[in-house]
């Protein structure tokens, strides 16, 4: 019987070491991009973006704990610009700040996850003119670490995160040229 179970925790070593050095092969960094054509020129959709108090409107996010709490502090909008949440298992907690903003085709975003797992990222934001559309594209970069290397071996992050981004365009989308219909 302890035979047994010294062939057993070799083999769940030898495996459990197996699936750590395949997972260390995988890259070191990763990019998760979605995009969508909006019905409005950059400085209507820009600004949806750089207030964070905005995001309440089109963030999938948002909608993962209604009880979440919100904290805004820095600048009103824009670089400077700053969102805490501390929310329940579903939403986590975490930070964000614009770092930097090239009004109104590029917003960028520094992203400190603390729960369910620590992550620091950059997300993206490129608004590019497309007739009388643009492209809007939202992208979050950054470095994986082995347990993120690990996880990726199990579940499609890309798709899981992408289709969070592509809902939250859609609604970006929908609520922009909302906005546009009223104005006109």
């Amino acid at each position: 019987m302890l035979r047994f179970i010294g062939i057993a925790v070799v083999v769940i070593a030898a495996l459990v070491l197996g699936l750590v050095a395949y997972a260390s092969t995988q890259p070191d960094e990763f990019r998760i991009e979605r995009d969508i054509a909006v019905d409005a020129p950059p400085e209507v959709i820009s600004p949806l973006i750089t207030d964070l108090r905005e995001w309440r409107r089109w963030s999938p996010f948002e909608q993962l704990d209604p009880d979440m709490a919100r904290d805004y502090g820095g600048a009103d909008k824009g670089v400077g610009a700053t969102y805490a949440w501390e929310g329940d298992r579903n939403a986590g907690s975490g930070r964000m700040e614009i770092m930097d903003e090239d009004a109104p085709n590029r917003i960028t975003i520094a992203l400190h996850f603390i729960s369910p797992m620590e992550a620091r990222n950059t997300a993206i934001f490129l608004l590019t003119p497309e007739g009388d559309a643009t492209r809007v594209s939202w992208a979050m970069e950054g470095e994986a670490n082995t347990l993120s290397k690990l996880l990726q071996l199990f579940v499609d992050i890309d798709e899981m995160v992408g289709s969070d981004f592509q809902a939250g365009l859609e609604k970006l989308k929908s609520e922009v040229e909302a906005r546009q219909e009223i104005a006109e």
